[in-house]
């Protein structure tokens, strides 16, 4: 899968910088995989959950949230978040035009 955009989980690790091996171990798994569906990503990542059209990972031990929206035809994971678990439990990330329609 193709990762849009990096950059968005490089700025969050150079705040965070106990979020970078996870992050990293995570870019390493999505981008060497071809999930067909959600059923195929829980193979790989089993604590993975579906919040509105987004899929919601939990990094580095779950001390952070890394928040995606995937499009499965055309392999591409869209970066929303990445957000500490304090942050991401206010759920201002809700409101994101992208919950409902990406």
């Amino acid at each position: 899968m193709r990762i849009i955009s990096r950059r968005t989980l490089r700025e969050f690790w150079e705040k965070h910088s106990t979020a970078k091996p996870g992050l990293l171990l995570w870019c390493e798994r999505i981008s060497a995989a071809d999930f067909l569906s959600f059923n195929d990503l829980r193979n790989i990542f089993p604590s993975a959950d579906l919040v509105g059209n987004f899929t919601v990972f939990n990094i580095g031990g779950n001390n952070y949230r890394l928040i995606t929206y995937i499009d499965y035809e055309y392999q591409i994971v869209f970066i929303r978040a990445v957000l500490t678990h304090a942050e991401y439990d206010k759920e201002n990330w809700k409101n994101d035009n992208w919950f409902e329609n990406p």
